[in-house]
């Protein structure tokens, strides 16, 4: 028992001793002579956990806001969807425009979806609503996309994604009046946000995954 007391008094009395020198010591202490090998170390995580599948999903899901989409369609309509909402599908602007990519109700009835209320709290049926609602924009502007897309308008170079992301803002009709007056017919937004601005701003995205259809829907789930 003496033993033991002597023993821990003298484990006690060599650890003040090092914490001392080592709090009043200038010198860094050198971590390179410490190691855990040998420790069993205890870990939140299984190391061979597999990647579920609700995982993946998950990942793909948030891969739009990856900041190295570049020109691509998910670029495109990332883009997009930040300079309309900032990517917010559950706000309504001071028009009453709704979601992620700010639709009217209007223009929401052409693609088949007449309850707003349902369209706000579904992120899903809004992703569909965009790819209808440009697919159905490339068929009515198809002969402009094809005249325009190459040309300069007000020394802006005309591509189809900057037509697209114009007609989003303005809609079909405002396009072709502003193509075919070469930009003198410049339709602006009522936050004073301008065709021709789109035309540039989203000038060179690849479009190519879409389709032209004229009888384009998006219906939820």
């Amino acid at each position: 028992m003496k033993k033991s007391i002597a023993s821990y008094l003298t484990v006690s009395l060599t650890i003040c001793v090092l914490l001392y020198v080592s709090l009043s010591s200038d010198k860094a202490i050198d971590s390179s002579k410490y190691s855990t090998a040998g420790l069993v170390l205890n870990y939140t995580v299984s190391q061979n956990a597999e990647t579920k599948p609700s995982d993946l999903a998950l990942l793909t899901a948030n891969k739009s806001y990856s900041p190295y989409l570049g020109k691509s369609f998910v670029g495109f309509k990332e883009a997009l969807a930040f300079k309309e909402s900032r990517g917010d599908y559950f706000t309504v602007n001071s028009f009453g425009y709704l979601g992620k990519y700010q639709f009217s109700t209007e223009t929401l009835k052409l693609i088949g979806i007449y309850n707003s209320d349902q369209f706000l709290k579904d992120p899903e049926l809004q992703e569909k609503a965009f790819i209808a609602n440009v697919e159905r924009n490339k068929w009515i502007l198809r002969r402009d996309i094809r005249n325009f897309a190459g040309k300069k308008v007000n020394g802006i170079l005309i591509t189809e994604s900057g037509i697209l992301a114009a007609a989003h803002l303005a809609g079909a009709g405002s396009v072709k009046n502003y193509l075919r007056s070469y930009g003198t017919d410049n339709f602006a937004d009522a936050y004073g946000t301008t065709i021709e601005y789109y035309m540039k701003r989203f000038s060179g995205y690849d479009t190519s995954y879409l389709k032209p259809n004229k009888k384009a829907k998006a219906t939820s789930a």
